[in-house]
């Protein structure tokens, strides 16, 4: 409790930003999982779908997509499993699949291809957290490429624009968040499960 108290106490006279909060969110997430796990050795073991667990096949935390992006920072390149709702299989070669919740959305990648009747189901994936890094560096290349692609004839103005201005979005989120980097993630998916619909 002393590192969250003295953590705030670095933050004073400053307003915590969204990604801060979430990172704060997903810390106290785990303490409480932590709490929870020392506590449940002789309780009531029957689990609450919307609550953290651990599934009996796999030391892997199950997270509930809604919760994934507050804890997916704490866990990247460490296997986790992760429950949601398959919107679609990628009709680009169906090696992703789009999970989404009431509230988050998830893409996982996979080397083999998803079936379409997945579409629907309730899932648990097993996977590796991945983090996509956006920096200034990524932005100057996004430049570079866009721009190069314009002169060569490969993209009409309305691309070259709409490009230029996603870089200029992706700059401004870092500024706003003070931060030199943009953090995405996803998940490297390794097994699937798929629940029965309630």
């Amino acid at each position: 409790m002393l590192f969250i108290f003295g953590f705030f106490k670095l933050k004073e006279n400053k307003i915590l930003k969204i990604k801060e909060m979430k990172k704060i969110l997903g810390f106290l997430a785990l303490i409480g999982l932590m709490l929870n796990a020392c506590n449940s050795g002789s309780g009531n073991n029957e689990n609450n779908s919307d609550s953290l667990n651990v599934n009996s096949d796999s030391s892997a935390m199950v997270f509930n997509v809604d919760d994934f992006d507050s804890v997916a920072t704490n866990f990247v390149d460490k296997e986790i499993q992760v429950k949601g709702i398959v919107d679609h299989v990628c009709k680009h070669g169906g090696k992703k699949l789009f999970l989404v919740g009431d509230h988050g959305d998830l893409h996982v990648e996979g080397e083999e291809k998803f079936s379409d009747s997945l579409a629907g189901s309730n899932v648990i994936v097993t996977g590796i957290v991945r983090e996509f890094r956006v920096d200034e560096a990524y932005c100057l290349k996004m430049e570079q490429d866009n721009i190069m692609s314009h002169k060569e004839g490969n993209s009409n103005k309305e691309a070259f624009e709409k490009k230029k201005k996603h870089i200029a979005e992706y700059r401004d989120s870092m500024k706003a968040a003070n931060v030199d980097h943009l953090s995405f993630y996803s998940l490297e998916y390794k097994s699937l499960i798929t629940e029965p619909t309630k």
